[in-house]
Parts: C-alpha cells; structure tokens; sequence
C-alpha cells in the first residue's frame, strides 16, 4: 500500500493519476449505457418491437437487482482473477450487453442482455472502481474519488443525447453498434495500459497488504459491526429517497413550468453534480466524512422542501440546483467512510456488501414515490416522505458506535 511511503499525489507525474482517468472512462460508459441509457433502451425498443414498457422495466429491475447481488463477491473475484482481468470481463460483457441490444429479436435476450449488464457493473462499476482508487491514494484520496467518479455523469451529459442523435441519424441498432465500438478503442488501451495496484499489495489477494484477512471472514464481521451499519443504512435510504426524486422530477416540475423548463432543469441537476463532486474532492480529504454527509442530504431535504412550497420557475430550477449540488456525492462518502473507520484490509468487502445493500433498497425509491403519488394525487406527500427520509438518514450517518472498527479476522 502506499502507506508509508513519501510519494507526492498531488504530482502529475504520479501514477495513480492515469489509473483515475482509466477509471473516469469506465465510469463514463458503465454509467452511460448501463444507467442513464435505459431510458433510451425503453423508447427505442417499444417503437422497434412493440414490447410493452412493462417488459423492458422489469428487465432493468431484474438488471439492477442481480448486480446488488454480484457485487457483493467483488472482494473474491479480485482474489481470484485479479484487478485487470475482472474489469476486461466487465468490459467484454457490457460491450456483448450493448451488441446484443442492438441486434436483439425476442424478449428472452433482452433479459440475457441485462443479465450480461450486471456483470459489467461487478467488473467496471463503483466498487471495482473505489477499491483500486484507495489503494493508489491516501492524502488525495478524496479527489481522485470525485474525478473518477464524475466520469458517471458525463456518461449521462454526453452518452444519452449522443445515441439519441445517432438514432435518429443512423438508426437504433447503427448508433448501439458505433457506441459500442468507441468504448472498446478509448477503454481497452487505457485499462491493459494504466490499471494495476501500486506496488506493496498482493495482487492475489485482491490488493489487500499482507497478512489481511481473507473477504468471507470479512463480510461476517461486516454484518456484526455497528459502524458499518451507520453507515451503510443512511446512504441506502438517502439513495431511495434521491432516486425517487430523479425519475418523477420531470413529472414533478411539467405542471409547473413546462416541458422545456423541465428539461433544462434536468440538464442543470446534472451539471451541479459534476460542480459538486469536483468541489467535494478539494476539500474532502481535510473534512470529517460522516458530517459532510450529513450536510448533504440536509441540503437535499431542504432543496425539496422549498421546492414543494413554491410554483416559481426560478426558485424550482435554483432547487434542482442545490439538489443536484449533492448528487454524486452520494457514492463518493462511503469508500471514504470505510477507509477511515473499517480500514484497507476489507475495503472490497465492505465496498460490495455496502454497495449490494444500497442498491436493493434504494430500487425501491421510484416505485415508493410512485405510488405514494397514486394514493394521494399529487408529489406533496411523497416528496414529503423522501425530506423526512433524507434528515433520518443525516442523523445515522452522524452516530459514531465504538472505535475503529477490526473486521479482519484474527
């Protein structure tokens, strides 16, 4: 590990900084076709098929549901295969994914073709991701975090709209394939070139210093360890409570300010995540995680407090603003969390259990909303719910149980 050692991080010349742009460009297509191009997935395939809109979600949410369950086997996988090989799988299958979306002629391979979705997110998604980032950083750790990390983002910015274009220039399935094959030029030198641990780890350990503990002994005291807990509960219910809000915005704000103004308002939200995440990774690394976290979802729950008692296009747009101020955020605190507090030995561990834990529960966001909304008839009470969620999560995150918690086993 680089602990110990008198490496400047802040050089440019410093290693770890090419392994954050390999990163940033995992981050940018994983994020870009697994997640943010779903929605692009859903209209291109009902107008292409006929398939009812029903089909293609419940394939996302078998999607999203599986890769909660594979990721949590990362530290394992690492051990097993290695760093360079788990993330070219991840990139072999989320490259067959996007083919295979293209081409596809029946239900049944929509489904293989989110299954193979989830396996890139276990090779090339936030935990691969955070794991090596933190053992490549110490003193900067918090920054490479963000820049990696806004690599998500961008995905969304410049991903989306662009097969949005193609497919209306070249066709759906022209636009997949192209797409595909841009990821496989700017991704696969980068990760053969860039990607490895620093020297000091055991590759075959998963990147773990030596004598760490093996990650089954890890992930049972991760379930008995109260600090992680702290941690892992408010993120997951901040994230139910954040998605929640991303999917019913624009249904949210069209009433009120139109069509147009709700996109822009979308575009905005996006744009101060990259602003957030980039001003987070300044600064991180001299702050006090768990309270900067807190910070964040407060400032969420009041950004959509004050959004639910105004009908002003400005005021609703400077919302989405600070919304969208701590967005990324999200995914940001808890590597750094768990370095602090759990430590190096079982980061991927903690990393994949916590990251599995958080997507199942905050799946569920969307479809709470949602039907909090049909109950009711308007988002007051539902985005209600998610303000009283995210100031319950700003409160756990701030319990500090015990000392320094030692998940390896003896």
């Amino acid at each position: 590990m680089i602990a110990g050692t008198r490496i400047d991080e802040s050089s440019l010349h410093y290693r770890g900084w090419r392994v954050v742009l390999a990163c940033f460009m995992m981050a940018f297509f994983m994020f870009g076709f697994g997640l943010y191009g779903q929605g692009v997935y859903l209209a291109e395939l009902q107008r292409a098929h006929g398939w009812p809109g029903t089909l293609v979600s419940a394939a996302s949410t078998f999607s999203f549901l599986l890769t909660s369950v594979l990721v949590i086997f990362t530290d394992d996988l690492l051990a097993r295969i290695g760093l360079r090989a788990l993330i070219l799988c991840g990139l072999s299958a989320l490259g067959a994914s996007t083919v295979l979306l293209a081409l596809m002629q029946t239900p049944w391979q929509l489904y293989l073709a989110y299954a193979l979705m989830s396996v890139g997110w276990t090779g090339m998604g936030t935990v691969v991701i955070a794991t090596v980032l933190n053992s490549w950083f110490e003193q900067r750790r918090g920054l490479a975090l963000s820049l990696a990390f806004n690599g998500a983002t961008c995905g969304g910015i410049i991903l989306v709209p662009l097969l949005l274009s193609l497919s209306g220039s070249i066709g759906f399935r022209s636009a997949m394939l192209a797409a595909t094959l841009a990821m496989m030029v700017l991704v696969l030198p980068v990760v053969v070139t860039f990607i490895g641990w620093p020297a000091g780890t055991l590759p075959s350990s998963g990147g773990r210093a030596p004598g760490a503990a093996a990650p089954v002994h890890s992930r049972k005291a991760l379930l008995a360890n109260a600090a992680f807990w702290t941690m892992v509960l408010p993120i997951a219910i901040a994230l139910l409570a954040q998605m929640g809000f991303i999917i019913h915005q624009v249904a949210f704000l069209e009433p009120l300010i139109g069509r147009a103004s709700a996109g822009l308002a979308v575009t905005i939200m996006a744009a101060m995540a990259i602003v957030g995440r980039l001003l987070l990774g300044l600064f991180v690394d001299r702050l006090d995680p768990r309270l900067a976290c807190a910070a964040s979802m407060t400032s969420q729950a009041a950004a959509l407090l004050v959004a639910l008692q105004s009908t002003s296009p400005t005021v609703l747009l400077a919302c989405c603003a600070v919304y969208g101020f701590s967005i990324g955020n999200m995914i940001t605190f808890p590597p750094l969390i768990i370095q602090r507090e759990i430590g190096s030995s079982a980061f991927a561990a903690a990393m994949g259990l916590g990251t599995s834990i958080s997507g199942i529960v905050s799946a569920f966001g969307p479809g709470i909303v949602g039907l909090v909304r049909s109950f009711t008839g308007n988002y007051t009470t539902a985005f209600a719910l998610c303000v009283g969620l995210d100031l319950v999560a700003a409160g756990v995150v701030l319990w500090r149980p015990g000392k320094r918690a030692e998940v390896a086993a003896s």
